[in-house]
């Protein structure tokens, strides 16, 4: 089956939401305006899984400490741009 390179592809409206689900956008980091990020956050910049970041949460082993907020970790931005070398 051939396609006409000049029509646009459709894209189903519920397949689209999907795909936005699944690729969550972030700030790059050098235009980071939050103190402190989330896991996701933090681990997306870091190139690593969120649950890398909570084994060096717990076990306190890793390249930077997160702060803990009611319950929840949270990285310090300042410390990530060390870590991946922004400026």
């Amino acid at each position: 089956m051939k396609t006409d390179a000049s029509q646009p592809e459709v894209v189903n409206p519920s397949r689209l939401a999907v795909l936005e689900r699944r690729a969550p956008a972030y700030v790059a980091l050098d235009c980071e305006t939050r103190a402190a990020v989330d896991t996701a956050c933090a681990a997306y910049h870091l190139n690593r899984k969120e649950q890398t970041l909570r084994g060096w949460a717990c076990l306190e082993n890793g390249p930077i400490r997160p702060l803990r907020m009611h319950g929840r970790l949270m990285w310090p931005t300042a410390k990530l741009r060390e870590l991946c070398g922004v400026a």
